[in-house]
């Protein structure tokens, strides 16, 4: 190799590493930024003393009012006034339905999303999310009369599928073919009714919840076939790049997860359920949605 191929080499290594310690030089600097901004979002959480967190208020039995106190209760609000205990912090709600609560996270509405929020690839780009404090598998509630003409999720194609707009369950719904029904943030009883006197055909949603709204109000002529999809795992919502908050969070869930807490919420309303630990169910229909 002759002298001036050897300068020419040596000239471009020595570009290639300026152009990759510039590159790591901005990323370390973004970073750094990122971890700043996060410490300072904490600083003054923690000098407010107020979580502010978005919750639907209609979901049963993860987030909704008791018949007799009016009070918001359920699995994640519970999770989350724990949560905020153990911080020394007041949790204040805001009751938002699913197509507004990423929105409220993103704009500074709120601080987490408390909801029945699945933790999917795509979502992982755009927010961060705690460690999982619920596991369950997707199901469909139907027509007891007919089961709704709905034997697999092949046969969703052409029925009047419920819920909300930004879902995973509406994108399965859409990807085999169903109508969608866009609900805003109503009431069980609402989907439910409408299921039965058939102005729609199907709700797809969490097996759990969906056990639970059932069996609380068997006067709704609707039921869950054995049609059992996609395992999901549940988690509180944040911003992206929020990683104070989130070091914050996940250390009290685990420290919940350890201790039991998580599980007594759970069997409390979950019908005995311990959906803090991974379900070993069978599952009918393989499906994949990022």
């Amino acid at each position: 190799m002759n002298k001036r191929k050897q300068k020419w080499i040596a000239a471009l290594v020595i570009m290639l590493a300026v152009i990759v310690a510039g590159c790591n030089g901005t990323k370390n600097k973004e970073e750094a930024t990122q971890n700043t901004e996060s410490a300072k979002k904490w600083a003054k959480i923690e000098k407010a003393g107020t979580l502010k967190v978005a919750t639907p208020g209609t979901l049963y039995p993860t987030s909704f009012h008791d018949k007799k106190t009016n009070e918001l209760t359920g699995y994640v609000v519970d999770t989350m006034n724990e949560v905020g205990k153990r911080l020394n912090l007041k949790v204040e709600y805001s009751e938002i339905g699913a197509d507004g609560m990423f929105a409220a996270v993103n704009n500074g509405q709120v601080d987490i999303t408390a909801s029945d929020v699945e933790i999917t690839k795509s979502r992982e780009q755009k927010f961060d999310f705690s460690e999982p404090i619920k596991y369950s598998f997707g199901s469909m509630i139907v027509r007891k009369s007919d089961q709704s003409g709905i034997h697999s999720l092949k046969d969703l194609k052409g029925k009047k599928s419920a819920g909300a707009a930004t879902t995973v369950y509406m994108d399965i719904s859409k990807k085999y073919g169903a109508e969608p029904v866009i609900y805003d943030n109503v009431t069980n009883d609402q989907y439910l009714s409408d299921v039965a006197n058939g102005r729609t055909d199907v709700i797809l949603n969490d097996y759990y919840l969906q056990k639970m709204t059932v069996e609380a109000m068997p006067e709704i002529p609707v039921m869950i076939p054995e049609i059992y999809y996609k395992p999901t795992s549940i988690g509180l919502v944040m911003k992206k790049n929020d990683t104070e908050l989130k070091a914050k969070v996940d250390e009290q869930l685990s420290a919940m997860q350890k201790d039991g807490t998580l599980t007594k919420l759970s069997e409390k309303y979950f019908g005995g359920a311990d959906v803090s630990k991974k379900t070993d169910v069978k599952i009918t229909e393989e499906i994949k949605v990022d």
